[in-house]
């Protein structure tokens, strides 16, 4: 069994900056692509950022420049620093891992964390 876990949500203001974690941990053969989504109310769930196994990065148009996405191999965990947060990043922000377990690969997802942005 696979089990994605999420911390570091919680309430800040307008302009502040909030980092999020997500451990992976289980039967783990290796993870490839890593990364985040969120979902606000009444809306669908959209892409934040991604980050393969090698580094690689990719980010939605409304974070680029201050969200960062990173991970710790070694950990199985993904980081997300969110800085300069605007009301509208406020969401239930996902993580997802396409993990491969012995020859099988599936995408899994943690339970969400609660990101709220006062103005």
């Amino acid at each position: 069994q696979v089990q994605l876990v999420e911390s570091g949500g919680g309430l800040v203001q307008f302009g502040g900056s909030l980092r999020l974690s997500c451990a992976a941990s289980g039967s783990i053969s290796s993870i490839k692509t890593m990364g985040w989504y969120r979902q606000a109310p009444g809306k669908q769930r959209d892409l934040v950022a991604t980050i393969t196994s090698g580094g690689s990065t990719n980010y939605a148009d409304s974070v680029k420049g201050r969200f960062t996405i990173s991970r710790d191999n070694a950990k199985n965990t993904v980081y997300l620093q969110m800085n300069s947060l605007k009301p509208e990043d406020a969401a239930v922000y996902y993580c997802f891992a396409r993990i491969v377990r012995y020859t099988m690969e599936n995408n899994y997802w943690g339970q969400g964390t609660q990101v709220t942005v006062s103005s």
